[in-house]
């Protein structure tokens, strides 16, 4: 098992997961995160932090899709291991459904 990040991080991209993460495995894009599945040891810390609740283990219903993003993204995006900012709309946009259109594929900046 390993720990994914899914639709809702979209356009909010909280930051709270990367500060507890105890082995860096996020990686981050324009306007969203992804864990290394390949780097994450199965701890759990970071779900609970997620204010989006955008964080799953690969185990729950209809997560084949983003454990697949995930996974192409960490080896494309640069790491990130500091908290920083949501996205200005965040709080607006947390919850909204349907935002898998507007995930950009650019990266973010790292750390």
């Amino acid at each position: 098992m390993t720990y994914v990040v899914m639709e809702n991080c979209i356009q909010c991209k909280y930051t709270d997961c990367v500060e507890v993460c105890p082995v860096d495995c996020f990686y981050e894009g324009e306007n969203f995160l992804v864990i290394n599945p390949d780097e994450c040891i199965d701890c759990g810390v970071c779900e609970p932090e997620c204010p989006a609740e955008a964080i799953k283990p690969d185990t729950e219903p209809d997560t084949e899709q983003w454990i697949e993003l995930n996974k192409k993204y960490a080896e494309a995006w640069p790491n990130i291991t500091s908290q920083r900012d949501p996205l200005p709309n965040a709080d607006d946009l947390n919850g909204k459904s349907g935002k898998l259109a507007e995930l950009s594929e650019n990266p973010g900046e790292g750390d």
